[in-house]
């Protein structure tokens, strides 16, 4: 009798799930390691869903372990920095993480990390040497570089400890950061219609194309990369709605790209326009050139760049005297406006595509197209056309 062939070297043979009690999951499989030896791996979770997913965590982390058999205790930080962003840009490339990120990411690593730490060894980043780090971050930099910095170095190390390099993640022990965000104001109903009257008005906003911009972001409650990442399939003019389908993201060797994920699980949404709104973008599509392209484009044509337009809008807000309305303050402005007209804070939510208002409205499905309410209440901004 042939017994059964032995899994490849490197490879996982059949994930089994067991439930060990209530809120309890543990799952299993066998891994061949480099070495030739088969051996069990198991992880646990509150769902069986997690348990598999750390699981399939830790295999990978095996082998990855067993690529990269030189790395030590003794290697240098840099290289398992290098080696834990490598999996970050992964990430991007599948979807499961944002360029934005990314960015944050390597700016971090290349501005703060690895000048202060990059040189030494892995057992030599102790608790007090990360700590040190994050603290002079915060004096020179202050508290959100320092919070992204401790992200950063908790995920190198917690890497770190997946390979067995360290025997916990020093992180775990380093000063937390708090970080307080200034209330962001909202704009009052005759502020909003002056600061329209006087974008519309001005030459240089009109001729980079922040009216009709601006007015999307104000009929709607959405961000800049949401705003910009509308195309005209996502617009049904009869029913006075759009679907808010991705975000433009800049992303390093692509340019810009419509990230298909918008940034929450509530970010893939329907919401409604007042007629307003409507109007403008039946005026637009009536000299549109791509049926199929964005509806705002850049002002010498394709996407806008995000990062760019939030420029132009700081320079066009400061002329129009509101120096400190940002593209959050429309969204906030959106908000306020539904909260004075009796809407509900799970309609906000809906209308902003944000999350969660609790855990409980966090899971429940089927919010997609969201009636909030909205459309009627910004139908007043209108009263200046």
């Amino acid at each position: 009798m042939v017994g059964r062939p032995p899994l490849p070297v490197g490879t996982h043979g059949e994930i089994r799930t067991y439930q060990r009690g209530r809120g309890s999951w543990r799952a299993m499989t066998d891994y061949r390691d480099y070495d030739g030896h088969t051996r069990p791996v198991e992880r646990h979770g509150r769902t069986k869903a997690i348990a598999r997913a750390r699981l399939l965590e830790a295999v990978r982390d095996r082998r990855r372990r067993d690529d990269a058999a030189d790395i030590t205790a003794d290697s240098k930080f840099a290289a398992v920095a290098e080696g834990w962003y490598a999996d970050v840009e992964q990430a991007v490339t599948e979807g499961r993480r944002s360029p934005n990120t990314a960015r944050l990411y390597r700016g971090g690593l290349d501005k703060q990390i690895l000048p202060a730490l990059g040189e030494l060894r892995i057992r030599e980043v102790t608790v007090p040497r990360a700590d040190q780090l994050v603290r002079a971050v915060r004096t020179k930099h202050g508290p959100g570089t320092a919070k992204a910095v401790r992200t950063i170095l908790s995920g190198i190390l917690g890497l770190a400890t997946r390979y067995g390099l360290v025997e916990q993640n020093p992180v775990h022990d380093v000063s937390r950061i708090e970080v307080t965000a200034p209330e962001a104001r909202s704009l009052s109903l005759d502020e909003a219609k002056d600061l329209r009257a006087r974008v519309a008005a001005d030459k240089k906003a009109r001729g980079r194309d922040l009216p009709d911009f601006t007015d999307m972001m104000l009929a709607t409650g959405l961000r800049i990369g949401e705003t910009a990442a509308i195309t005209w399939p996502a617009v049904d003019l009869d029913a006075a709605t759009v679907q808010v389908r991705g975000t433009v993201v800049r992303l390093t060797g692509k340019g810009l790209w419509i990230k298909p994920r918008p940034k929450s699980k509530r970010g893939w949404r329907t919401v409604e326009l007042p007629s307003w709104a409507v109007q403008m973008l039946r005026r637009r599509r009536l000299i549109a050139t791509d049926p199929d392209g964005p509806v705002f484009t850049a002002p010498l044509g394709g996407l806008r760049e995000p990062s760019n337009t939030n420029a132009d809008l700081r320079e066009a807000f400061t002329a129009a005297g509101y120096p400190w309305v940002t593209s959050h303050v429309y969204r906030k402005t959106v908000a306020t406006l539904m909260d004075i007209a009796g809407l509900s804070a799970r309609a906000a939510a809906d209308q902003l595509g944000h999350a969660k208002v609790s855990m409980t409205q966090d899971n429940y499905f089927g919010r997609h197209v969201a009636p909030t309410g909205a459309a009627e209440v910004m139908e007043s901004i209108n009263d200046l056309r």
